[in-house]
């Protein structure tokens, strides 16, 4: 039980530090690293090695953004077995819906507390 713990702050924080490096040391922007990261996470949901990755890992590899792309593309192949085609199109709007709604939801919560300002 304690080694799940571990397990997942480790994997999370080695994701983190690989994030980091990647702003760091490249020219890309932060919105393209997020987007590379969540297809990353599909793809390696694609080829079925995330779920033994989220066995030993937990939150550590459910909760960045690898854990979206894991998903949207496990809403993909759940809606594309059950609707055929049509659900290559809807699967991930299915699953990911509800971080997407969570996301806006907080997001707009915070803005009442704190206030908001572009950065300049």
């Amino acid at each position: 039980m304690a080694m799940d713990y571990v397990n997942a702050f480790w994997v999370g924080g080695l994701i983190c530090a690989l994030v980091q490096i990647l702003m760091e040391k490249t020219k890309m922007m932060p919105g393209r690293i997020m987007v590379l990261l969540v297809c990353l996470g599909a793809v390696i949901s694609a080829v079925g090695l995330y779920e033994p990755f989220m066995e030993y890992a937990g939150a550590g590899a459910g909760v960045p953004l690898l854990g979206y792309g894991n998903i949207l593309m496990k809403g993909v192949k759940e809606a594309i077995d059950k609707d055929g085609f049509i659900g290559l199109f809807k699967g991930g709007f299915t699953n990911g819906a509800v971080g997407c709604s969570a996301a806006l939801v907080f997001g707009y919560l915070a803005s009442l507390f704190f206030k908001p300002k572009m950065k300049s």
